[in-house]
């Protein structure tokens, strides 16, 4: 089996290449390493639990210091916003390129330092260096720690059938916002100056740490509304719900026309051919939602001004995934490998401003 040309790996990748390699097995590690599950738990003593998550660092000088340091640290706290419960400490390794300069890097440290301040987050260390022959627009990678009572974290393997696919924000938030503002010319002469801007105030609505800790909220002990939760990273919306969904064991049947696709991913992304659905949406967050606590938890997330849509529910396995659009039912398929990697990559050999 071979890797993905772009991107993260395949569930099949990873079950046949990764999984079952992954060194002693620990009673205390109550979820471990497995695909489409953000985050791994350890049990600790005295009543606690931790929850650990690692994700690339970004460097993309063609954004900014401050914007690639905002994409370092919020993809990494979206990722531990699926449990519930806020990032308080981070590990981060830079292996930056020979070419970064020293005020290029402390602007760029410094930004990592405020998001981390802002968020709660003790950088508690890590490796820094630079190295010949690295021109990736990844910069290394980081690991977040979160403490909390043992039973309070949740974890994007705990939806079950009957529970509702609820869906904050809009598709596509990131793709096309860094499309935007890598090609701002081709984007303005394309899409007009209106569908530019709306772009690129996108990026700041990439964190989807606050939709968890207030979905989270409606949660009492013994008597939880949401019960799992996934960040919508590689191949979009459609592609988390697939995860989640294959993560606890379930199926899933989604209207796919429910969906909010916001004016100007829709125009950037039918500039590049790719599927709004289907790349790379961080902001948004994937919750199953019990059916008698859905109008809680929805009333919840827009009072706090976070739109959220229900756009399905969680099926038995057997009765598979499904897109059910205009009375017509199609397989949801995973689309492997993000489109926006290759769309990204051919307009800049193309040389598109």
């Amino acid at each position: 089996m071979e890797f993905t040309d772009n991107g993260k790996i395949t569930d099949e990748f990873f079950k046949t290449h990764i999984y079952p390699f992954c060194g002693k097995a620990r009673e205390e590690v109550s979820v471990g390493p497995a695909f489409g599950t953000d985050v791994s738990i350890v049990q600790l003593p005295n009543g606690y639990e931790m929850a650990m998550t690692s994700d690339p660092l970004s460097y993309l000088p063609a954004l900014g210091m401050e914007a690639s340091a905002w994409l370092s640290v919020q993809l990494m706290a979206n990722d531990m916003a699926t449990t519930g419960v806020a990032p308080q400490y981070a590990q981060l390794v830079l292996n930056l390129p020979a070419s970064v300069s020293a005020p290029e890097f402390e602007s760029y440290w410094k930004h990592i330092h405020h998001f981390c301040e802002k968020l709660g987050v003790a950088i508690t260390g890590g490796h820094t260096a630079r190295y010949e022959g690295l021109n990736s627009t990844i910069s290394g990678g980081g690991t977040m720690i979160a403490l909390a009572k043992q039973g309070q974290m949740l974890c994007s393997q705990m939806a079950r059938p009957g529970h509702r696919v609820v869906v904050t924000k809009e598709a596509a938030l990131v793709s096309t916002s860094i499309l935007a503002r890598s090609f701002p010319e081709t984007i303005r002469r394309q899409c007009g100056e209106e569908i530019y801007e709306k772009a690129c105030s996108l990026f700041y609505q990439t964190s989807c740490l606050q939709d968890g800790l207030v979905a989270a909220q409606t949660n009492a002990d013994q008597n939880r509304q949401v019960h799992a939760m996934h960040d919508v990273t590689e191949c979009g919306v459609l592609g988390a719900i697939y995860e989640m969904a294959l993560a606890s064991d379930c199926g899933v049947e989604v209207d796919p026309g429910l969906i909010p696709v916001g004016e100007a991913q829709k125009c950037i992304c039918d500039l590049f051919n790719i599927n709004p659905l289907e790349v790379i949406g961080a902001g948004s967050m994937i919750m199953a939602v019990s059916e008698e606590g859905e109008q809680q938890v929805l009333e919840a997330l827009h009072v706090a001004g976070i739109p959220a849509t229900s756009v399905g529910r969680f099926v038995s396995k057997d009765s598979g995934m499904k897109l059910l659009s205009e009375g017509k039912t199609k397989p949801l398929v995973h689309a492997g490998t993000d489109p926006y990697w290759n769309a990204f990559f051919d307009a800049f050999k193309k040389g598109l401003k």
